[in-house]
């Protein structure tokens, strides 16, 4: 066997994550269609702004139920399943809604979406876990979570063209067709790595160098109330409660803040929103990268990670200067906020198969990401009711105070995870 030969039949596991990557961008791609609609359909329904954070609270209170049934799931049945039906639930979610008219229907709508996309993150952190070894993980979850940024930048570019050129409802069915195509590749080629035709021994002992790696799903499960009394589990937690509110609040009012802040309706913003997120598209790589050039350095696991967390929090900060900064420069400031929290959230969801056994990485994975949903309820709430409250002319001042919250939030869960966790390692 040649060297290009072998080069190629050692990279196999990349595939793998390049389809977990298409997942992952179909996922964010369903989830913008709403929030890049937000004008259109409100002056169509007669939205108030609370009514659009209560279908934001309604999909993220069903989202944080489907991680944590999903996380149970992933780990009993497996990475095929789970994902399999995850993915098949959510684009006929994605479907629905274009068969409604009322709040109401939105509302059921975005529950069935939320609860079904709750298998996303468990089934692609624990198939990470499952086919790289711990050097490559970082990169491999930051390559996955890129999806996210791909699937926000797509959306401002195909869902005005889609609406406007058919209807509203148009986006809502591609993005629904292109989840089910999803779901026949994964059948199709998806299977562990022992029992892989395409992985060779050379992958297999490349993946299994660490030792930690449990490939099959035949292990004993570890109930949650176990997980629940490990401190591990709690710095995951924390930090996912005070983090993730914050994505969800660029993925759901980014274009509501350039159109009653900036000025700018969704015609005119779709070339800021496409920056944004193509900068975070490309520096958000970074973070993968960086731990991992680290520990090939010799740095150990706690240095390296804890050393890439501090970072992209520090980066966050200055998105607090956005309010004031002109247009542009917001958008730079965001971008920045943008990727340094997708690099920091890649690097936490690789803590926990750093500390946890594969057999409970999707259910800690599960746990920790519904608290950072209900946190993203509770931040919904206060967006929806600050901007009603103070009304169109408030509304500069309003996501003044927001992006004041989110320039904050990552230094301090950084030192909570630090006092709760001082040493990455495996739990014992």
């Amino acid at each position: 066997m040649n060297q290009g030969t072998l080069q190629f039949t050692t990279r196999f596991r990349w595939w793998i994550c390049l389809i977990i990557f298409a997942a992952t961008t179909i996922n964010y791609m369903d989830r913008q269609i709403l929030s890049l609609l937000k004008p259109l359909l409100e002056e169509k329904f007669h939205w108030t702004n609370e009514d659009y954070a209560l279908l934001n609270v309604y999909f993220q209170g069903a989202y944080s139920i489907g991680l944590l049934g999903f996380g149970w799931f992933l780990d009993r049945f497996g990475i095929k399943l789970g994902y399999l039906l995850s993915v098949f639930f959510w684009s006929v979610a994605a479907g629905c809604h274009a068969l409604v008219s009322t709040l109401t229907g939105f509302f059921g709508a975005r529950m069935f979406l939320g609860v079904s996309e709750g298998g996303n993150y468990p089934a692609a952190i624990k198939a990470i876990a499952q086919w790289f070894p711990k050097n490559e993980r970082a990169l491999a979850t930051s390559l996955l979570n890129s999806g996210a940024n791909a699937g926000a930048l797509l959306a401002p570019a195909l869902v005005p063209w889609l609406a406007y050129t058919w209807s509203w409802q148009a986006p809502f069915l591609v993005a629904g067709a292109t989840g089910l195509i999803w779901v026949i590749v994964w059948q199709w080629i998806y299977a562990p790595p022992d029992k892989h035709p395409r992985v060779s021994p050379a992958e297999l002992a490349l993946i299994t160098q660490d030792g930690d790696q449990t490939l099959t799903s035949h292990q004993p499960k570890i109930p949650w109330i176990n997980l629940l009394g490990y401190r591990q589990t709690w710095s995951y937690i924390v930090a996912k409660l005070l983090t993730d509110p914050v994505w969800y609040f660029f993925l759901s009012w980014l274009p509501d803040y350039f159109k009653k802040a900036r000025g700018l309706d969704l015609k005119s913003s779709w070339p800021h929103l496409i920056t944004i997120y193509a900068i975070i598209t490309v520096f958000s790589l970074v973070g993968g990268w960086l731990t991992g050039h680290l520990l090939k350095l010799n740095w150990s696991v706690t240095a390296s990670r804890k050393t890439g967390l501090f970072f992209f929090a520090l980066l966050v900060t200055p998105i607090a200067l956005v309010a004031n900064a002109p247009v542009w420069t917001a958008v730079g400031l965001i971008g920045l906020a943008g990727a340094a929290h997708q690099a920091w959230s890649s690097n936490l969801y690789t803590t926990v198969s750093d500390m946890f056994p594969n057999r409970a990485v999707a259910s800690v994975i599960g746990i920790g990401s519904m608290a950072g949903a209900l946190g993203g309820i509770a931040f919904q709430l206060v967006c929806g009711r600050l901007l009603d409250d103070y009304g169109a002319a408030g509304a500069h001042q309003s996501y003044a105070w927001l992006f004041g919250y989110c320039s904050m939030a990552y230094l301090l869960a950084f030192a909570i995870y630090h006092l709760l966790v001082p040493r990455i390692e495996p739990v014992t």
